[in-house]
């Protein structure tokens, strides 16, 4: 095996979307550099953040139909039943809303939940509060996209915070997604909303720490009811 071959396999891939911003945060440190020496170290200490931020790294997909799987990295920050935002159209019924929290140390790309097609997207403008608050699901920007799946119309809804000011999403209405499939992600701190029905039955706990691509959120077919957890 090659050296060239050891590193692609030792370090961790870098989503495209962050080529840009690692090359802006390298050249502002040779730039700071040239003015103030200590300044060159600082900024590729914050490249080398950019880059770990950017990272994409491969994820194991459980494929359990019945499983909704967690779209991001992060702590799980709420499991409430609400009813949805208007903008996703799933009607006035309460569903299961999972937050996951993303800061910036998190990987931020996310992760389709559930198999299925995507029926709808709506992007809307907003504020830029603390993603963690509440309202954020009503009152920041954010990218809502429902899928149809063999359990009914799920939402994603990806959420800008306060650091974040770019949402991506690269999949297109009538695109099928496998689960666990790359359809966005967020630049520098966010949320993920998942809205399931009412008959999904949450397997995670606030304050969990959620892998996209692989901690199983919730699922369907269950008569059980939440899962209780304790803190040692």
């Amino acid at each position: 095996m090659s050296i060239a071959s050891s590193i692609r396999n030792t370090l961790v891939p870098i989503h495209p979307e962050g080529y840009k911003f690692i090359a802006i945060f390298f050249v502002a440190s040779v730039i700071l550099g040239w003015l103030f020496d200590p300044l060159f170290w600082i900024g590729l200490l914050l490249t080398a953040w950019c880059a770990y931020f950017f990272r994409d790294p491969e994820r194991l997909t459980p494929l359990e139909k019945n499983w909704t799987i967690s779209p991001a990295d992060g702590r799980v920050s709420s499991i409430v039943k609400m009813v949805p935002p208007s903008e996703l159209d799933l009607g006035d019924e309460e569903m299961w809303r999972i937050s996951v929290f993303m800061n910036v140390f998190n990987c931020h790309v996310n992760r389709a939940p559930m198999e299925g097609k995507i029926k709808h997207i709506s992007y809307q403008r907003g504020d830029f509060l603390n993603a963690e608050l509440d309202k954020a699901s009503t009152d920041n920007e954010r990218n809502g996209m429902v899928i149809e799946t063999e359990h009914g119309d799920i939402g994603v809804v990806q959420i800008a915070g306060l650091v974040a000011r770019r949402i991506v999403c690269w999949s297109k209405v009538a695109d099928h997604l496998d689960v666990g499939e790359r359809f966005g992600l967020i630049r520098f701190g966010s949320r993920l909303d998942v809205f399931l029905p009412a008959n999904a039955r949450p397997l995670v706990t606030l304050g969990q720490t959620a892998i996209a691509g692989e901690t199983v959120l919730a699922e369907f077919g269950s008569d059980m009811g939440p899962v209780v957890s304790r803190r040692d």
